[in-house]
Formats: C-alpha cells, sequence, structure tokens
C-alpha cells in the first residue's frame, strides 16, 4: 500500500468538524454538553445535561481530555483530530 493510500484512509476516519472549537465549547460550556452537539452526538448530550451533576461533573473534564488528544470521536465514529477552523 502506498503512502498516498494511507493518507487517503486516515483521511476518511478524519471527522469534518473541527478539534479547536470542540475544545473551546468543552472548556466553557462543556457542563451543559455543548461540545457533544456541535459534535453531533445528541443523547448524550442531553443525558449529560440531566445527570452529569451526579458525576460531579466528571464527565466534561474526561471529553476535553480525549478532545486534546485526539481519540474523541463524532456521531459518525470518525475522530475529531484536525485543528482547522473550517
Amino acid at each position: 500500500m502506498s503512502e498516498l493510500d494511507t493518507k487517503k484512509e486516515e483521511s476518511a476516519d478524519v471527522s469534518p468538524k473541527s478539534r479547536l472549537v470542540a475544545v473551546l465549547l468543552s472548556w466553557f460550556l462543556g457542563y451543559f454538553g455543548v461540545h457533544r452537539f456541535y459534535l453531533g452526538r445528541t443523547k448524550s448530550a442531553i443525558m449529560q445535561i440531566l445527570f452529569g451533576w451526579l458525576t460531579f461533573f466528571i464527565w466534561n473534564v474526561v471529553d476535553l481530555i480525549m478532545l486534546l488528544c485526539g481519540t474523541f470521536r463524532d456521531n459518525e465514529g470518525k475522530l475529531v483530530k484536525d485543528w482547522a477552523v473550517k
């Protein structure tokens, strides 16, 4: 497999959503699950709003760490890795 084919496969698994926007939303509005709404994860965003207080909002901290590390996925299962704002 050529290097070009490998890059195409990697880009197919990368979300078009901006990682920078998701991190900023998580940092400032994460307690309300806004970053999850942005990434299309509506059901878990609503769950985060309703039950986040039960976990002392640790859920948001874990999401923020995952976003910063590039391991968070959008609603289509694609990694949110691109820092560029489009």
